[in-house]
């Protein structure tokens, strides 16, 4: 039966402001549009090439066939929160109590999301580094608050102390610490966190760290302000990265018990708790699997190399990066384009991938993306390709 039109009009216009001025990320809108053509190598992936690990898939099989299919706590079933808080304890050093102090959400990006929306207000402030990935800005905005984007790229990429402090006013609420990073893979030292943990000690400003890629790392191992700062830290991790687990949708919020019993009222009435299925599997992930990252990340390290070496080749400029799996390329000053239309150039006059820097913010126009999470085949062909584009030019 056709549904009456008549005196039906749209209702976009009463549509939230802040929800309409937010865009779409320009990670998934460049994915998105050149998808569908054909014989295209895309170094765009920000996702392991890796299977989830055996076991890790057998304990979700075991969960389903247990009638493992309720909601559980809020935070997480005990055995998970325990699981986590074990892991990062061993892994780095960060002590929390799994009855109070650790949340498992619904992969980081929800983390993020209940953690922004409990401390931010109209207003306040947040400031970032540039370029930066674009998953924090629009929650940020969202709330009313205001991003403060530092600009690091004259700075080797480093949100360092020294790039944070002109920036902090009575208004700053929060710092964000995504390391080690997504694009540019660069990851702090313990001194660097330190010495912002030291600034920040005697101040009521909260660090969000963004940890995602902290088993990812090639130079040295992680280490998390959560260490040095635990009473204003929020500590954000998952499992997507470190046990290929994308899909799976399990990540953590570690916090001291007097934010995190604040936080939980927003997950609770966000998702009610994570999938009952992922975080039985997850407990396998930290407990078994612990070290499930190991063999993926010497992987990494070998494609790294190799990428690294190819793109010196070509004379391009990149930092090479210490975590993650990216590579923050600066597009050569010969061609004539923003980033957005040499990736498009690129896509059709070559047929290879990659994300244009502007989707990391304005301070990643200029650069590329290139991601290094997929196989040595498909990166040699996508770095063949790309190395015949600059050596004749764009189109």
């Amino acid at each position: 039966m056709a549904l009456a039109t008549e005196g039906w009009t749209e209702l976009e216009h009463l549509i939230n402001q802040q929800v309409k001025d937010i865009e779409i990320s320009g990670i998934r809108k460049f994915s998105n549009m050149v998808s569908q053509m054909d014989n295209l190598i895309s170094l765009t992936i920000g996702q392991p090439d890796f299977p989830t690990p055996e076991h890790v898939k057998n304990a979700g099989i075991k969960a389903i066939e247990g009638n493992v299919t309720s909601y559980t706590h809020n935070a997480g079933t005990m055995e998970l929160r325990e699981a986590a808080c074990q892991f990062v304890a061993e892994k780095y050093g960060l002590h929390y109590k799994p009855e109070s102090e650790v949340i498992v959400t619904t992969g980081a990006s929800e983390a993020i999301d209940i953690a922004f929306r409990t401390i931010l207000s109209e207003g306040t402030e947040v400031i970032l580094p540039g370029p930066i990935y674009p998953g924090y800005e629009p929650i940020i905005r969202m709330m009313g608050a205001i991003p403060v984007h530092v600009d690091i790229r004259h700075n080797q990429f480093r949100f360092t102390l020294e790039m944070i402090k002109p920036y902090i006013t009575d208004k700053t609420r929060c710092i964000v610490l995504p390391y080690p990073s997504n694009p540019t893979g660069v990851s702090l030292t313990e001194e660097e966190l330190r010495e912002i943990a030291a600034y920040l000690k005697n101040r009521d400003i909260f660090v969000l760290a963004d940890e995602i890629y902290s088993e990812l790392t090639y130079d040295r191992p992680h280490k998390s302000i959560g260490r040095f700062l635990k009473e204003k830290t929020i500590v954000i991790n998952g499992l997507s990265k470190s046990h290929s687990m994308t899909g799976w949708r399990i990540g953590f919020l570690f916090a001291v018990e007097s934010i995190t019993k604040h936080i939980l009222k927003v997950h609770q009435y966000n998702v009610s708790c994570a999938n009952s299925i992922a975080q039985k599997a997850a407990v396998e992930a930290l407990t078994t699997g612990m070290d499930d990252a190991l063999l993926m990340r010497k992987e990494y390290n070998t494609r790294r190399e190799y990428v690294y070496e190819r793109l010196q080749a070509m004379c391009l400029e990149a930092v090479n990066p210490e975590g993650a799996f990216y590579f923050f390329v600066k597009i050569p000053d010969s061609i004539p384009l923003n980033s957005f239309d040499f990736a498009l150039d690129l896509v059709k006059a070559s047929k290879v991938a990659v994300v244009p820097g502007s989707a990391f913010s304005k301070y990643g126009e200029g650069y590329f993306r290139l991601s290094f999470a997929c196989s040595r085949e498909t990166l040699e062909l996508g770095l063949n390709r790309l190395e015949q584009y600059l050596q004749i030019g764009s189109k």
